[in-house]
């Protein structure tokens, strides 16, 4: 039997699964692993796996685990060394030891906001032995070195991810003028700027009386957010959608004029390239990677979300109806088929890893 070449270590990648570390790692290992057997390379993928019902009959070899004990019988019992581990998530790189592969070249990339924390003992050893660290933005690396300011000594590499491919055609917006915030409304999550867009949104109002923001997502937070817009009268300009399927996501989004997450966190943000792959112009914050992937001025703007002004000031000059518009539309769209089509990241990924498995 071909040798593995290539290990992967990844959590869940099921279709059904939609946040961005599944949705970056299908479309990453389904690259990689073609390529390989295309090269007579054999490419082996570990993940978490609850259903296998949906893997079809050309998918690679894997080895899926259910749970964490699971997971430790099932890399136990590999006995084939790999002659390269590509850990999908800061948090599987502790299984690395249970390979017992010395030899093996290993690729980590970062994500967000997992490698935002001090790292544990387990963690912090086996960093010692990566080759090459990958990271879909500047900053998510940069917060990285802060935590682990030893890992600066390890190569790097920026990759930043990608979507599917683009949309046949670009629908114009409805009226009145909306912006859609779309993200988990949870509380463990509440660095997104809900609170400060619902804050902002009365001095939006001031100057586009007719504007709505819709908020489209569901968890513990959304009473609370409710709430706030109650005691603040604003419940004929905020709309909550609670949670949406795919195909009413991209009903909000073709119906929206401008997309707004203007997060504190985010390590790259998938759902700013859905929103530019529509279109529509992106409201970021000026603290995190959203300033990377949307390039303000070119595919939207930023603001600071502890500025309420500055909120609403951005908020209004994506939402005006007047040629700008169309030419904020234009430039978003540009920005995504130019730099973050699956293609785009599929080929950067492998241009990052392919030295290592030649």
């Amino acid at each position: 039997m071909i040798p593995i070449t290539l290990l992967g270590l990844f959590p869940n990648i099921q279709p059904e699964l939609l946040g961005g570390v599944e949705t970056s790692g299908r479309l990453a290992w389904g690259a990689l692993a073609r390529h390989l057997s295309a090269h007579g390379k054999r490419a082996m993928l570990f993940c978490y796996e609850r259903n296998s019902h949906d893997r079809r009959t050309d998918d690679p070899p894997r080895l899926p685990a259910r749970s964490k004990l699971g997971a430790i019988w099932r890399l136990l019992r590999l006995a084939e060394q790999p002659r390269v581990i590509l850990v999908w998530h800061l948090g599987l790189l502790k299984l690395v030891p249970l390979l017992r592969a010395p030899q093996a070249q290993i690729i980590l990339f970062l994500h967000g906001i997992e490698a935002w924390r001090v790292q544990d003992q387990i963690t912090q050893r086996v960093l010692k032995r990566v080759n090459l660290v990958l990271a879909n933005s500047h900053s998510t690396y940069e917060r990285f070195l802060k935590f682990v300011p030893r890992a600066c000594s390890i190569s790097s590499r920026i990759v930043p991810l990608g979507i599917e491919t683009p949309l046949d055609c670009i629908a114009p917006p409805t009226s009145p003028p909306c912006m859609l915030m779309l993200s988990r409304l949870e509380r463990a999550e509440d660095y997104k700027g809900h609170r400060e867009m619902i804050a902002a949104w009365s001095r939006v109002r001031v100057q586009i009386p007719d504007a709505q923001l819709w908020i489209a997502g569901d968890g513990n937070l959304r009473a609370e957010l409710q709430a706030q817009v109650a005691a603040l009268g604003l419940q004929g300009a905020v709309r909550f959608w609670g949670r949406v399927d795919d195909l009413k996501k991209q009903e909000l989004m073709q119906a929206c004029r401008a997309f707004a997450l203007p997060s504190r966190r985010e390590g790259f943000g998938l759902v700013y390239l859905e929103a530019m792959r529509a279109g529509r112009p992106c409201l970021v914050s000026t603290v995190d990677a959203g300033r990377e992937v949307v390039n303000p001025p070119e595919a939207g703007l930023a603001a600071d979300p502890g500025n309420a002004n500055a909120l609403a000031d951005a908020a209004c000059c994506l939402l005006k109806d007047d040629s700008s518009w169309d030419e904020w539309s234009m430039q978003a769209r540009r920005r995504y088929e130019n730099h973050f089509t699956a293609l785009h990241f599929q080929q950067r990924l492998k241009d990052a890893v392919l030295p290592f498995v030649a």
